[in-house]
């Protein structure tokens, strides 16, 4: 019998690194602070009426220029090395896979960010997700970024959901809008558990909790953030508002055990019911 899918899906700045993905490197390699970028461009885009996330990605390549700094992708892929992870999210992984083994479970990691997959490709540990979906650019034949050829916001967020739900690759965007009845589609939102920090991740992880899933708001232990957090508790948002420790024993890995040892158990009672059902007929 095959082993039962269930998917992670995470959120990546603030839910599994400590800060934006662009803090650690690339915003330094540009000569300026981190707080410093994050207000001009968001500045920028406020001023032109531009999504922020758009606006930032132009904002990147506008400083880029103007310092001849070369943005490739190279570059990008670079900047992903130095990025630090909250406590246990380097060991996370293959323990909760083991432990999903154990149930008979085989559970499938995925990012869906507003962050750049270019950077994300660099990360230590990018080997473990089956898909990474992130803003991403186009680049031109010197390898400098024209154009942005992915952008992930709210809505997009719960468009890859959508996708991971149904089994699509990364770019079906037409079929992702066709009719797959429940019983058809690869994984059930019931066997999704989804990480989030933030307001991009609110209409994602409101969608997985009413469909039954799971949602997890993670916060920043001893922060404002958590404040954040439970108030998405509050609203029935989410199932639960965690700091975001990932090691043994602590809040997420008790909780996400404990769901994972719920999607067995009715994995197990469905198919009692199914062999009884086949003595009757």
């Amino acid at each position: 019998m095959k082993k039962t899918k269930v998917a992670f899906v995470y959120d990546f700045d603030e839910t599994l690194s400590t800060t934006y993905m662009q803090d650690y490197l690339l915003i330094p390699k540009l000569g300026l602070k981190p707080e410093t970028f994050w207000k001009k461009a968001n500045a920028w885009s406020a001023d032109n009426m531009a999504d922020q996330v758009t606006g930032s990605m132009y904002y990147f390549t506008k400083i880029a220029k103007e310092k001849g700094i070369c943005l490739s992708k190279k570059m990008l892929e670079d900047c992903g090395r130095d990025i630090k992870y909250f406590e246990g999210v380097e060991t996370w992984f293959e323990r909760i896979n083991n432990f999903g083994k154990y149930l008979d479970l085989d559970i499938e990691h995925y990012i869906v960010s507003s962050g750049y997959e270019e950077i994300i490709e660099g990360c230590s540990i990018r080997p473990y997700f089956r898909g990474v979906a992130g803003c991403a650019f186009a680049f031109d034949e010197n390898g400098m970024p024209i154009w942005p050829a992915r952008v992930v916001n709210y809505q997009a967020k719960v468009q890859y959901l959508s996708k991971i739900n149904k089994g699509l690759k990364k770019l079906d965007d037409k079929a992702v809008n066709e009719y797959i009845p429940d019983e058809n589609r690869r994984i059930p939102y019931t066997r999704i558990i989804y990480f989030g920090d933030g307001q991009t991740d609110v209409p994602s992880m409101k969608m997985v909790k009413d469909r039954h899933g799971t949602a997890i708001a993670v916060y920043k232990p001893k922060s404002h953030k958590k404040r954040r957090a439970t108030q998405m508790l509050k609203d029935n948002r989410v199932n639960f508002a965690l700091p975001a420790d990932y090691r043994e024993g602590k809040g997420i890995d008790t909780a996400v055990k404990a769901v994972l040892y719920r999607i067995a158990v009715l994995r197990d009672l469905e198919e009692m019911q199914k062999e009884e059902m086949k003595k009757i007929k």
